[in-house]
């Protein structure tokens, strides 16, 4: 038997129709040999929504069967993981998300435009900003100005009924178990960021401020702006303090402004991401919940009989 240089992880979210066989024969057809089947657990909160395999193989070109299995993903609506070996046995130690429209559905600048009465004018910018097509500094000093006069009671609203992304509660219960820190690193706001680290136990936030005066959103930058830098920069920082290398981090986001921190990391995962993200990054969960970062993790033991 050979040796397996790869592991497949295939996760079918609830409605998509694709049987798990026509992975492997995809595989097979790229030249890779397969090694092992067995199936992944999920948590049983999520278990009538998922169903999630995994192949141990050898490839020789990965690329190749890397291009193949994301065009199945695409085609059918399921997510399909690709990863070496090395990754699968990486223990990690640390992992860091992008917050708006990564672990919750909204970008809360957008929102908070909502009830400020210049939604679209602002969720046009996001959407451009995210994609990589404005420099997200000078676009966050817009977006923020157009909030002026904003009652802060609206934040707190916000904070209130924040839309949380499926698999929420499974990930951070599932990778705090394994002894991994959690941090949030977000472009959005301080106070929104605290909410659920206060829900969910994050360990670490960075956001940026949102000042507020007499009651009201003032409009104005507080310095310094999170941004695509400051993200990775933060990561390195984080990983640094707390004697974790950075391959042993884990980054998760969807926008242009993501990209830095996902490269930085050991595992970088784009997550319902933008089409150059998801270009730019060969791990993505894109069809199913934040749990799908959980299926991502393997060890030294599923490589002999676990």
């Amino acid at each position: 038997m050979v040796d397996p240089t790869h592991v497949i992880v295939l996760m079918v979210p609830f409605g998509a129709a694709l049987d798990a066989s026509r992975v492997a024969e995809v595989a097979v057809s790229a030249g890779a040999e397969i090694v092992a089947t067995r199936a992944v657990p999920v948590p049983v909160t999520l278990a009538d929504r998922r169903a999630v395999t995994k192949w141990l193989i050898h490839s020789a070109d990965p690329d190749e069967l890397s291009a193949r299995l994301r065009d199945l993903s695409d085609r059918h609506g399921v997510d399909i993981a690709l990863q070496p070996r090395a990754a699968r046995c990486q223990s990690y130690g640390l992992a860091v998300f992008d917050m708006d429209s990564t672990l919750i559905e909204c970008e809360v600048i957008d929102e908070l435009a909502a009830a400020a009465g210049v939604g679209e004018k602002v969720a046009d910018i996001t959407e451009r900003a995210m994609r990589g097509e404005l420099d997200f500094d000078e676009s966050f000093r817009t977006r923020l100005a157009l909030l002026e006069g904003l009652d802060a009671s609206a934040v707190d609203a916000l904070a209130e009924r924040l839309p949380v992304k499926e698999g929420l509660r499974e990930m951070t219960t599932t990778l705090k178990g394994q002894g991994i820190k959690l941090a949030i690193f977000s472009g959005g706001f301080i106070s929104i960021a605290r909410r659920l680290q206060a829900d969910y136990g994050f360990d670490e936030v960075i956001a940026n401020t949102l000042e507020v005066e007499a009651g009201k959103v003032t409009g104005r930058v507080v310095p310094p702006i999170v941004n695509r830098e400051y993200k990775a920069e933060a990561l390195r920082a984080l990983a640094s303090r707390l004697g974790i290398n950075t391959n042993a981090c884990i980054a998760v986001g969807d926008g242009a402004n993501d990209l830095s921190m996902m490269a930085a990391a050991g595992l970088g995962v784009a997550f319902h991401a933008k089409p150059a993200v998801r270009a730019a990054s060969p791990i993505e969960v894109t069809h199913c919940g934040l749990d799908g970062v959980c299926y991502l993790l393997g060890s030294e033991g599923e490589f002999v009989g676990d």
